[in-house]
Formats: C-alpha cells, sequence, structure tokens
C-alpha cells in the first residue's frame, strides 16, 4: 500500500512540471441542495479537460526508451495522449474510427501538433482497436492502454494524492464515475479500504458491476453508448483486480435521461460545462441522498469535453425524464373542426413541439406524432384526461424506445 502512495506522491510532483493541480472546490449551490458538505475534485478543468492525461503522462515516462505511441480512441484518452506526445517529443500514432466528430480530431490535432499522427479506421471502435493494436506490433510501438494498464492507473492515482494534500481531515465519502476502471482501482489503491467510496456507472454500461456480481470482469451483451467516456462493455482485468472485493451496494447506477439534467443544471446554474462521464459522481447524489446529509462528499468531475452540438439531445432527454415533454401518437377524427377541439383541450402553458400525420391516407381516422412540453409534469394528468373525456384515441410512446427511435 504505501510502496503505491509513494509512487502515485512521485507522479504527481512530476506531472506539475507539466500542469499545475486541479481545484479542490466546495460547491454552494449543491451543499445547499443535499444539506451536505459538497465538493468538487475539477478534473474538467485539466489542460486537455479531463484527468486521462494523468496517466498518459506515467506512463510515457516510464516507457523508457520507446520512440512510437499508439493508442485507440475517440475521445478524452487521444487528447492525453497526444498532449504528452508534444510534451516529451515522442511520437504517437491515433487511431480513431471514421465516424469520429471533427471537432474531436481537430482537438487532438491541436493538442499533439507535429508530433502526432491520426489515422481514420473503420466504423466500430473494435475494429479501430484492432487495427491500431495490429500496426503498434508490425511497428515495434508502445501500445497506450487507456485504463488495462499499470502505470496508467498509478497516474490517476495521482488525483487521490492531490485530495489529500488540499483536504488533509479527509472526506467522510467520495463519489467517482468508472469507465473502465483505471481511475477508480488507482483511488482505491491510494486510499485503501478506510476510505468510503462509491462507484457510479451509467445503467447502459454497468460493467463494474457486473463484475462484481460475477467474481470475474464479464462482456455486457449491450451497451448504451450515451456516457461515452464511461459506456464501457467490459472492466479492464488490472483495474478490478485493485477493486475486487468492493461492495455490491457501493456500485451505483445512473440514467443516461437523469444525467442529462445533472448537465443542464451545473451549466445553468453554476456555469460548469460537463460531457456525460464528468456528471456521473454529481448525478448520483440523488440516489444517496439520506445517505449523506450532513457529510462531507467528494465528487469527481471527471471531464468537461463536452459537443455542444449535443446539447439539444441532452435537453430533450432531461425534458422526457423530469416528465414535462412526452410524445403522443394521436388518433384524429378526420372531420372538419376535429383539429380545433383537440386544440382547446390544450392547458395554457401546454406547448406543441411537434406535429406530424403518420397516416395520411386514412379515411376515417388519420394517426399523429405529437409532441408536447408542459410546465409542471402534473399538467399531464389534466391533459389526459380531457383527452378521454372527450373521445380523443392517443398513445403515450414516451418510453416505447423503439417507435422512439424511429419516430422521434
Amino acid at each position: 500500500m504505501e510502496d503505491f502512495r509513494d509512487r502515485a506522491r512521485a507522479a504527481m510532483v512530476a506531472m506539475r512540471q507539466v500542469f499545475p493541480a486541479t481545484p479542490l472546490m466546495r460547491n454552494d449551490h449543491l451543499s445547499d441542495k443535499f444539506d451536505a458538505d459538497i465538493w468538487l475534485k475539477r478534473e474538467d478543468l485539466t489542460p486537455v479537460r479531463s484527468y486521462k492525461l494523468r496517466g498518459a503522462f506515467n506512463a510515457m515516462r516510464r516507457a523508457e526508451g520507446a520512440g512510437l505511441f499508439v493508442c485507440a480512441s475517440a475521445g478524452n484518452h487521444a487528447q492525453g495522449m497526444a498532449y504528452m506526445c508534444r510534451h516529451f517529443s515522442v511520437r504517437g500514432v491515433i487511431f480513431m474510427p471514421v465516424t469520429t466528430p471533427q471537432q474531436k480530431i481537430e482537438k487532438t490535432k491541436i493538442f499533439g501538433g507535429e508530433q502526432v499522427e491520426i489515422r481514420l479506421v473503420g466504423d466500430y471502435f473494435d475494429d479501430t482497436l484492432a487495427e491500431a493494436q495490429e500496426f503498434c506490433r508490425a511497428q515495434g510501438g508502445h501500445f497506450l492502454a487507456p485504463f488495462d494498464d499499470e502505470d496508467v492507473i498509478l497516474g490517476q492515482a495521482s488525483i487521490a494524492a492531490e485530495i489529500e494534500a488540499d483536504m488533509p481531515g479527509g472526506a467522510d465519502l467520495i463519489v467517482l464515475p468508472v469507465g473502465g476502471g483505471g481511475l477508480s482501482a488507482g483511488i482505491r489503491s491510494y486510499f485503501g479500504p478506510e476510505q468510503r467510496l462509491k462507484f457510479v456507472e451509467p445503467t447502459g454500461g454497468m460493467s463494474l458491476a457486473a463484475a462484481v456480481d460475477a467474481g470475474e470482469p464479464v462482456t455486457l451483451n449491450k451497451v448504451d453508448s450515451f456516457v461515452d467516456g464511461a459506456a464501457v462493455a467490459r472492466i479492464g482485468a488490472k483495474p478490478f483486480a485493485r477493486l475486487k472485493g468492493i461492495a455490491a451496494e457501493d456500485v451505483l447506477s445512473a440514467p443516461e435521461d437523469r444525467i442529462c439534467t445533472t448537465m443542464l443544471e451545473m451549466l445553468n446554474i453554476e456555469g460548469i460545462v460537463l460531457e456525460p462521464a464528468g456528471a456521473l459522481a454529481i448525478d448520483a447524489l440523488s440516489s444517496i441522498r439520506d445517505d449523506i446529509r450532513g457529510k462531507r462528499v467528494i465528487c469527481i468531475t471527471s471531464g468537461g469535453n463536452f459537443d455542444f452540438e449535443r446539447l439539444p439531445e441532452v435537453k430533450e432527454r432531461a425534458q422526457r425524464y423530469s416528465g414535462v415533454k412526452k410524445y403522443l401518437i394521436l388518433r384524429l377524427p378526420q372531420r372538419p373542426g376535429a383539429l380545433k377541439d383537440f386544440l382547446n383541450l390544450l392547458g395554457p402553458n401546454d406547448d406543441i413541439t411537434r406535429f406530424e400525420y403518420l397516416k395520411k391516407s386514412a379515411r376515417n381516422f388519420g394517426s399523429i406524432l405529437l409532441g408536447i412540453e408542459v410546465r409542471e409534469a402534473a399538467d399531464f394528468e389534466g391533459l389526459f384526461a380531457r383527452l378521454q373525456d372527450s373521445g380523443f384515441a392517443y398513445r403515450d410512446i414516451t418510453q416505447d424506445t423503439i417507435l422512439a427511435e424511429f419516430l422521434i
């Protein structure tokens, strides 16, 4: 334990040559909301807006003699490695899926400069990864894994060393996001079992929970990719070896739509831009509200690389989770005045955001896709009652994932 802690502290000290420690900041809004003492470890404020450059720095400085580094990533890991390739003046080749947004490609180029080459390969990440690994073997390079690497885990543990330095009295609880497990393994290994931890995964990618249940890493059959920084189908073998033995009740699930409400809350109230994975720890506070009351809690905000082109989707999902927006299929009689009759049933604060005929050739009835926003979720109860009393048939498809995918 002490050897790991010493090495993590040494890594932290070495990092100061490259970037300053990220701030540990008390958040008054969250503290008031949860009646607790809430602090944020702002990893979204590193030079690449995520903690990933820590692991990249430590792994690359320990890979003595390596002149070529290779990775496969479409996100924060790529940017962290690119930044460190420029710092160490070594060559890096980064493989990204062809579908990677141009914004992420350009940011990686900026961080890496002339030291980094980006290759777009494959429509899916598995294809990209296979190509990167084959290239690395052929060229004799050093493959930089995003989390399944002891040096990467040690680099992420520097976060714990900074927390210890900034808060000598410690915290009652640390809440941290989990993807491949490098961050959580580093923090747990540094603090040991005496520090209470809660591990948060997106509901659509709970690979740690599955591994805890099985006693070993398992591959999920399906993963929701919305929380792209933490949507991992299989926890890393090396991280899980360090996480093995944690209690199942300490692994929390964060629904993707609820994460969207947290992202908007932090943006609108605090002016803090978080990516979905970066909001995981804060979002989980609502699941442990009673447990944290009156306690000091640290949440690790792991990243802020949010593409604002995704903001409409985030707002949409947040509204649906909050119950203030629904999608209906309305069966409308094909007679004069039917549409007016329906519109007269709307409340003063009800807003139609989508109106689309789905079946224009119907003789007696037409099917209409409706998107409706209300001020309060309870307003839908009155609207639905008025629709039924007036004889309008409708179907709520808000939570019907198959219909929503095709129609919305």
